[in-house]
């Protein structure tokens, strides 16, 4: 069977399609079929006459993810092996240890222990190099095959070999896995006197009562006003995109529309309960990241004029996926349907069923982009994400900031301080002293940080071009000059650049001591569109204005 046969499954779905095309004949399904035979039999022939083994499991996966590659990036097969990672990332429940492994300077290590979870209470800490799973050396294994070793049944045990910063002595630590549900909101607190902050990363299953809940909390602590962080958040299940707009619109208000080929399978979803606040002011952190239902809960706060958005552009994914059974307990994750949010707007940026002749796929250009309006009049516009009503744009760290993350080494310096100061200040108020930043220079002095300015590049391509179409010669002397000019110093950009620097080796370094808690403390005082959206929650008239409200 494997020498000269094909998968049992392809045989059967051509005799599916083959049966209902005789009962139908329809030149569309016997196309279908005529297809069908063809890559039988080409897989038949390949099967047995290459010249090497061929995994046919594998070469039929890469046949299936080219064809459905084709369509969109989100219709996906989900074959056995991988169902599992697939409910994670629904569900956000997995069993493990609760940690985020990654790799720095060559190194496996814990880059973040969750409070409450076995790594955590096993005294597992940031830094920590991973050397052993069970015995098993994984100093060469990838992070990935790393995370599928520490993770399995909740209440099964397993032993890690760590190696702590700053020892020679491996230590070995017994842990018991848990069901772990990673958290939709990691954090929420308050950022001033009355200004609450609710950080929305996932909409994973339960979603909607985790909002309601931060909520429901902040006010307790005084909070009158609410920034919503969406920036980075890739979306998830669509009914949760529904009850987090739920935590903030009326009960029976249209939150999401979807329409697809299928019209018994369009819908219109409206918010069930009563809000949990419909009057609190509000404002939406969007960016390019903030993808799909993300995109639904921005969109709704927009049309109804409920609260600001600021920040970006967001991504402008207007599909929905549904999950249908195949055999073998495989499973097609396929794009079904199209949403609309309550002002009547498509989001959806890039039309997949239209490529151009080398088959790429485009942006929805302008001149097709239909008009909207928001429940207070204001202009809106479908085909290219949600925009936000005030843009702010985050600066781009420089070359040599980029540098310092990339090769590990703000990672290593923060590593260092942490061991090397039992204690620092609350997260919100740490700040590097001069003498600590000089120190950090002078503790990169043998470290490798080298790295090309934009600049650069951009001068190294002239010459190029200049040399091929023979200019050199004559403005040799002039891109002699500029590269004196644009050559970067590594010990200038550290003072240039010294602010931008501090602030992210801050935050690296109070993630040390407060964990998750203390990374996003630490980013309040530099993040210029948290710090433009407490403004514009402390500007009435602003606020009202952005909103098109009229105040009597």
């Amino acid at each position: 069977m494997k020498k000269f046969g094909i998968p049992i499954t392809v045989l059967a779905f051509v005799s599916i399609i083959a049966l209902f095309s005789f009962n139908n004949p329809n030149e569309r399904y016997f196309e279908i079929t005529r297809n069908l035979d063809i890559f039988s039999t080409l897989f038949k022939e390949v099967n047995a006459y290459y010249v090497d083994e061929v995994d046919p499991n594998k070469l039929i996966k890469t046949g299936i993810d080219a064809m459905l590659a084709s369509l969109d990036p989100y219709t996906n097969y989900i074959p056995e092996d991988d169902i599992e990672d697939y409910r994670t990332m629904t569900t956000g429940e997995y069993g493990g240890i609760g940690a985020v492994i990654g790799n720095r300077t060559g190194k496996n290590v814990i880059m973040m222990p969750y409070e409450g979870f076995p790594a955590y209470k096993a005294g597992l800490q940031i830094g920590d190099e991973i050397l052993k799973v069970d015995g098993v050396d994984v100093t060469k294994m990838n992070t990935s095959e790393i995370s599928q070793l520490l993770k399995g049944q909740a209440n099964t045990k397993l032993n890690v070999t760590i190696l702590r910063y700053g020892s020679e002595k491996e230590m070995n630590v017994e842990i018991t896995r848990e069901k772990i549900t990673i958290n939709n909101v990691p954090y929420s607190g308050m950022i001033t006197n009355d200004v609450g902050y609710i950080k929305l990363s996932d909409f994973t299953t339960g979603a909607g009562k985790e909002v309601k809940k931060s909520l429901e909390q902040l006010k307790k602590e005084g909070a009158q006003k609410i920034i919503l962080d969406l920036r980075g958040n890739p979306g998830g299940l669509l009914n949760e995109a529904v009850n987090v707009s739920n935590v903030f619109i009326n009960q029976g208000a249209e939150v999401v529309s979807t329409k697809g080929k299928v019209t018994d399978w369009n819908k219109t979803y409206n918010a069930l309960n009563m809000a949990t606040d419909a009057e609190i002011p509000i404002v939406v952190l969007t960016s390019g990241r903030s993808a799909s239902a993300a995109e639904i809960v921005s969109g709704v706060i927009q049309d109804y004029d409920r609260g600001v958005l600021v920040g970006e552009r967001t991504f402008g994914k207007g599909l929905v996926q549904a999950t249908r059974p195949l055999t073998y307990n495989s499973q097609l994750k396929i794009t079904t349907a199209k949403y609309y949010i309550p002002s009547g707007r498509c989001i959806q940026e890039i039309n997949y069923s239209q490529r151009d002749e080398d088959g790429h796929v485009e942006n929805i250009p302008d001149s097709l982009k239909s008009e909207f309006a928001t429940k207070n009049g204001r202009k809106v516009y479908d085909g290219g994400g949600i925009e936000p009503d005030l843009e702010v744009k985050l600066p781009t760290l420089t070359p040599i900031t980029i540098s310092l993350i990339s090769k590990g080494l703000i990672f290593e310096y923060a590593l260092k301080y942490h061991y090397s100061h039992s204690s620092i200040a609350p997260a919100r108020d740490f700040k590097l002293s001069n003498e600590d930043y000089s120190d950090f220079v002078t503790w990169l002095k043998d470290k490798d940080y080298d790295y090309t300015t934009k600049v650069e590049k951009t001068l190294e391509a002239l010459t190029d071009f200049s040399k091929t179409e023979q200019y050199y010669d004559n403005i040799k002397s002039e891109i002699e000059d500029l590269e004196l000019k644009v050559k970067h110093n590594k010990e200038h950009d550290l003072q240039e650049f010294e602010d931008e620097i501090k602030g992210v080796l801050e935050d690296g370094i109070v993630e040390q001591y407060y964990l998750m808690k203390g990374n996003f403390e630490a980013s309040f005082k530099n993040d210029i569109q948290i710090q433009s959206a407490i403004k514009i929650l402390q500007n009435t008239e602003e606020y009202n204005t952005l909103l098109a409200r009229s105040v009597k």
